[in-house]
C-alpha cells in the first residue's frame, strides 16, 4: 500500500454509510442562499428592478417602505446564515427557513411590489415541506463562546453591508460626506441613532429602518447564542474510560496509538457487545475518529456501524485520521468508505537497535558530546516517580511548550503524570547548574505511552530551550537502552507524513510527477516540519508502518484536513486570552509529530 505518492484504496461496498447524501438538502441550500442575496438586494437596492406596480405604490403608506426593506435585509441574511445547516440537512435550520421564507415573500411584495420575488420564495418553500423527512440531522455540539464569535463576523458584515446602504443613494444624498461620515453613520445606525449623513424625501428613513435591522439582528442572534442551553462536546465518562481499558487490557498491543484513545475530550461509542470501540472528536461538524477501533477484531464492524449511524443522525462527516493497514482495510470493507495513505509511523525494535556501525554515527557522537557536558538521563514508569518530581515535570512540560496552544489529537494522550496512567514512561535528562532554573536541574522530558504490555508510543518531546541541542537523540537512546530492563520491546516514535514520497523523491531515477510532489512537501515543511521529522525519525533506523486516513469523498478531504489541523492544534480558531488572564493549567494536548526543537529542525 505505500508509495512515492499517497495510493488509495475503495471499499467494495457500501453497507453502512448508505447511499450518498441526497441531492435535495444541497439544491435546497443553494436556493435557499440565492433567495437570501435576493432579499438582501431588495432591502439594499429597492430600485434594482423597476416595479409594473410602480404607479399603485404612490398611493400606498409612505411608511410601509422602510419597515419591509429592514424585513427584507433581516430575512436575506438569516436564510444566508441558515444555508448552510440546510445543507448538512439540520431540523432546526429547515424550521427556521420555513418560517422565514413567507416573511421574505412579504417583504419582497410589500417593498418591492414584486411578483416575481414571491414566486421565489414560495417555490423554496414548497421543497422544503414536501422533503421535510430530509432535514432531521440532530444539532452539534455547541458553547456559548459561539455568542462572541457571532457578535465579532455579524458586527462586521453589518459595518460593511451598512456602508453599501448608506452608499447606494447618491442622488438622494444631501452633500458630499466623507467615508469617516459614513462610517460613523452606519456605527450610530446600528444603535439606533441618527448619524451624520442624511437624505431627501423617505430615502433617509429607509437606511434609517435597514441599519437598525440590522444591529437589531446582531443584538438579538448573539443574545439568544448567548442564552440557548448549552450542548457541550461528548466527552470520556469514567465509566466509559474504565470500560476502553479493559479493552486495552486484553487488545492494546495491536495498535500503537490505542493508549491516545483515552484521551478525555473524545467520546466513544461501543459495539453492541462492548467488544470494540471507536473514539472520535467532532470538530467543524467532522466525526473525526484516530487510530484503529479498541477492542477486538471480530467485533470491530459493530463498533464501526454505530459510528456510522450517530455520523448520519448528526450530518456529520465522517473520517478517520491515521489508521494502520488492518483498520483501513476493515473500514473500507464494512463501510464503502475510501482509504488514503498519510505517512509512516517510524517503529524501533529494541532488540535490533545498537548505536554502533557508521549508519548511527552521528546519533552516537551526539550522545556522547552531550554526556560529556554533563548530562545524565533516567528513565521510570510514572508510578515510580514521586509526586513533587511528578508535578515539577508537569510545570516544565507546560512552560517549554513552543506554542499557545496544546497541539495533538491522534497521537498524544493530553496529560502527564495522572495516577490512572502508571504504565506510562517518562525519560528525563538532567544536569547541575551553578544557577539552576525554576526546575532544578531538568533540562529535557520525553513522555511515553503503554503500547500493550511489551511496548510504548511517544506522547511528547519537551525541552528547556537554554539546554544543549540534542536532548531528544539522548533521551530517545537513552529509553532504548533501558527498555529491555523494563520489558519492552518495541518503541514507536513520532509519525513521518508522507515520508514514501520524501524517501523516493530524492532517490535517483525518480519521474518528474514524484519530484514535483517532493518539492511541494519540502516547501511545505517551513510550517509543518514534514522532511525535517521524516529525517530526525530516520536516525534511528526504524521499520516504517503506514498510516491510512479514511474518508467518504474525495471532496471530503479539504475539509477533513482542516478539521484534523485544527484538532491538532495546528488551526485554532478560538480568540486566545491574553496571557494574564489565562488560568494555569498541567500540560494538555501535545503532539509529538509537531514538535517544534530547534534539534530536530537541524537534523
Amino acid at each position: 500500500m505505500s508509495g512515492g505518492v499517497p495510493t488509495r484504496t475503495r471499499g467494495a461496498r457500501r453497507v453502512l454509510n448508505g447511499p450518498r447524501p441526497e441531492a435535495v438538502p444541497v439544491l435546497v441550500a443553494r436556493a435557499c442562499a440565492l433567495v437570501g442575496l435576493l432579499d438582501i438586494a431588495a432591502g439594499v437596492f429597492p430600485r434594482f428592478r423597476h416595479s409594473r406596480m410602480h404607479t399603485i405604490a404612490e398611493v400606498l403608506p409612505g411608511a410601509l417602505g422602510p419597515f419591509a426593506a429592514a424585513l427584507a435585509l433581516s430575512t436575506g441574511v438569516l436564510l444566508l446564515l441558515l444555508a448552510h445547516g440546510l445543507r448538512r440537512r439540520k431540523r432546526r435550520a429547515w424550521r427556521a427557513a420555513v418560517a422565514l421564507l413567507p416573511a421574505g415573500a412579504v417583504a419582497q411584495f410589500t417593498y418591492r411590489h414584486s411578483l416575481i420575488g414571491v414566486v421565489i420564495s414560495l417555490a423554496l418553500l414548497a421543497p422544503l415541506l414536501r422533503h421535510r423527512d430530509q432535514f432531521a440531522a440532530l444539532p452539534d455540539p455547541r458553547s456559548r463562546w459561539r455568542a462572541l464569535a457571532n457578535f465579532v463576523l455579524m458586527g462586521a458584515g453589518s459595518l460593511v453591508l451598512g456602508l453599501v446602504i448608506v452608499s447606494v443613494h447618491p442622488r438622494r444624498m444631501v452633500g458630499d460626506p466623507s467615508l469617516a461620515d459614513r462610517i460613523t453613520h452606519v456605527l450610530y445606525g446600528l444603535f439606533g441613532f441618527e448619524g451624520p449623513v442624511d437624505y431627501e424625501g423617505s430615502t433617509s428613513w429607509t437606511v434609517a429602518f435597514s441599519l437598525g435591522a440590522l444591529g437589531l439582528l446582531t443584538a438579538v442572534t448573539t443574545i439568544y447564542l448567548a442564552f440557548r442551553p448549552e450542548h457541550p462536546a461528548a466527552q470520556l465518562t469514567e465509566a466509559d474510560e474504565a470500560q476502553l481499558r479493559v479493552l486495552l487490557d486484553r487488545h492494546g498491543g495491536r495498535d500503537s496509538l490505542g493508549h491516545f484513545a483515552l484521551r478525555r475530550d473524545k467520546a466513544v461509542v461501543f459495539s453492541p457487545s462492548g467488544k470494540a470501540a471507536v473514539t472520535y472528536r467532532v470538530v467543524s461538524g467532522v466525526m473525526l475518529a484516530s487510530g484503529d477501533p479498541i477492542g477486538d477484531v471480530e467485533a470491530w464492524p459493530g463498533a464501526i456501524e454505530r459510528f456510522m449511524d450517530e455520523a448520519r443522525a448528526h450530518s456529520w462527516t465522517p473520517a478517520v485520521m491515521g489508521c494502520s493497514e488492518t483498520g483501513g482495510e476493515v473500514w473500507t470493507r464494512e463501510t464503502g468508505l475510501d482509504a488514503l495513505e498519510l505517512g509512516d509511523e517510524a517503529v524501533v525494535d529494541v532488540a535490533d537497535f545498537s548505536l554502533a556501525g557508521r549508519a548511527m554515527r552521528n546519533v552516537r557522537q551526539m550522545v556522547k558530546r552531550i554526556e560529556r557536558a554533563g548530562y545524565e538521563t533516567r528513565v521510570r514508569r510514572v508510578r515510580d516517580v514521586g509526586e513533587a518530581e511528578l508535578e515539577r515535570i508537569r510545570q516544565a512540560a507546560e512552560d517549554w511548550r513552543g506554542t499557545d496552544t496544546e497541539r495533538g489529537f491522534s497521537m498524544a494522550l493530553g496529560r502527564v503524570g495522572d495516577p490512572s496512567d502508571g504504565d506510562c514512561l517518562i525519560a528525563t535528562a538532567h544536569k547541575s547548574d551553578e544557577h539552576p532554573g525554576p526546575y532544578g536541574d531538568l533540562k529535557a522530558i520525553l513522555h511515553f505511552v503503554p503500547w500493550g504490555t511489551d511496548g510504548v508510543s511517544l506522547d511528547l518531546m519537551r525541552r528547556d530551550r537554554t539546554a544543549d541541542p540534542g536532548m531528544n537523540e539522548l533521551l530517545i537512546v537513552a529509553s532504548l537502552e533501558a527498555a529491555p530492563k523494563l520489558g519492552i520491546t518495541r518503541v514507536s516514535l513520532n509519525f513521518a507524513m508522507f515520508r514514501a514520497a520524501l524517501a523516493r523523491g530524492e532517490k535517483i531515477g525518480a519521474g518528474p510527477v514524484l519530484r514535483a510532489w517532493r518539492g511541494l512537501l519540502v516547501f511545505l515543511s517551513r510550517w509543518f516540519q514534514i522532511e525535517s521529522l521524516y529525517k530526525f525519525n530516520a536516525k534511528f533506523r526504524p521499520r516504517w508502518e503506514p498510516r491510512f486516513v479514511v474518508y467518504r469523498a474525495s471532496a471530503d478531504l479539504p475539509r477533513i484536513g482542516f478539521a484534523a489541523m485544527q484538532a491538532e492544534g495546528f488551526v485554532n480558531l478560538a480568540l486566545p486570552l491574553p496571557r494574564f488572564l489565562r488560568r494555569r493549567r498541567t500540560p494538555a494536548r501535545a503532539c509529538a509529530h509537531a514538535v517544534a526543537e530547534r534539534d530536530v529542525r537541524a537534523a
